[in-house]
């Protein structure tokens, strides 16, 4: 098993083996003093995983309730939320119990935010179930939940106890899904890791899982250096939002339902490079985004995307941020006034 320290202000470990939601209780019995967790999901992960990590916890002595809700970027949402609320109330969860994220992206940001805010905080371990959620959103303490006018735009910052990442899951994905984390995985070799890039732009979908396990470990392990560095989002870690300014505004406009964050955030990354870059550098990215069955353009309005850009959880007053890649590997921010960064994109 391999083990990530993560040293922020609440220390945690990320754990990494193939098959390791059989035995998620025991980790989690060394890691909690209650014998009492409240598991989130949604309901597909729930039909495909729930029983696993159920009957692992109950050897462990845990006694554990559950709260299911439909899957997808709709439900991450006030009203699901205050649904989860109502769960944990009804099931006696106390400030000493722990609540577990079983699921995606969603399934973790949301209950993320749960864990941050009730009861003025509880415990969360995130056991992530896709690609997406195991390199990126179940690391670094972001959580949150969509409003109309924009994603993640409510939310807190609240450290894991531990994250628990089983490879093995990654098999029942969808090529859908599975590309969608793809995305996440190439902006971390765009940002920080020229090697991991050529490893992932070597390959295509149909064949990744044969590097798939070094994908994982070395993504997290870049997003670990940066999270350090950076725990609540004021400087370098505001590179991990590369694609992210003008692939929220992609989701946004398509009411989250035409592209997938993953298919977005690969938009939005080729839409900054080509703006900003050298053209070889946004070949290379285009091909790579290509081979893992990623879109590189959408037909969404420019004008449309600028004025969600604007409403853009990362806006500072008049300014905005937004991350350029000139070579593949290094990353830079960019803070400039919302109508200097209008000219730059319709440039």
């Amino acid at each position: 098993m391999k083990k990530i320290k993560v040293r922020t202000s609440t220390s945690y470990d990320i754990y990494i083996e193939r098959g390791l939601t059989k035995n998620c209780g025991d980790i989690i019995a060394n890691i909690v003093k209650t014998r009492k967790i409240a598991v989130i999901s949604d309901n597909i992960v729930d039909k495909l995983y729930y029983d696993t990590i159920e009957t692992s916890l109950q050897k462990n002595g845990f006694t554990v309730s559950k709260f299911v809700f439909p899957a997808g970027e709709a439900s991450k949402s006030i009203e699901t939320l205050n649904q989860i609320y109502t769960f944990l109330c009804e099931n006696n969860i106390t400030r000493s119990d722990c609540i577990i994220a079983l699921g995606g992206g969603v399934v973790g940001d949301i209950t993320g935010f749960a864990a941050a805010t009730f009861l003025r905080g509880i415990d969360y371990i995130q056991i992530p179930t896709t690609l997406l959620a195991q390199i990126d959103s179940s690391v670094g303490g972001k959580t949150a939940i969509d409003l109309p006018c924009g994603k993640n735009l409510v939310g807190a910052f609240k450290q894991p106890k531990c994250v628990i990442c089983d490879s093995n899951v990654l098999s029942t994905l969808s090529d859908e899904i599975m590309s969608d984390g793809m995305a996440e995985a190439i902006k971390y070799g765009m940002i920080r890791d020229a090697e991991l890039f050529e490893l992932i732009a070597s390959h295509k979908l149909e064949n990744v899982n044969e590097i798939i396990d070094d994908i994982v470990y070395k993504s997290i392990s870049i997003k670990r250096d940066v999270v350090e560095n950076d725990e609540f989002d004021t400087g370098e870690r505001m590179i991990l939002n590369f694609g992210h300014t003008i692939g929220h505004a992609i989701e946004s406009y398509y009411n989250y339902q035409t592209y997938t964050h993953g298919s977005a955030v690969a938009i939005g990354m080729c839409m900054i490079t080509e703006k900003g870059c050298e053209k070889n550098v946004l070949d290379k990215l285009i091909n790579c985004v290509n081979a893992y069955n990623l879109p590189h353009y959408c037909n969404a309005p420019i004008s449309e995307l600028l004025k969600l850009c604007a409403n853009d959880k990362k806006r500072e007053s008049n300014y905005i941020n937004y991350i350029l890649c000139k070579k593949i590997g290094q990353a830079s921010i960019h803070k400039v006034c919302i109508t200097e960064f209008e000219k730059f994109i319709l440039n």
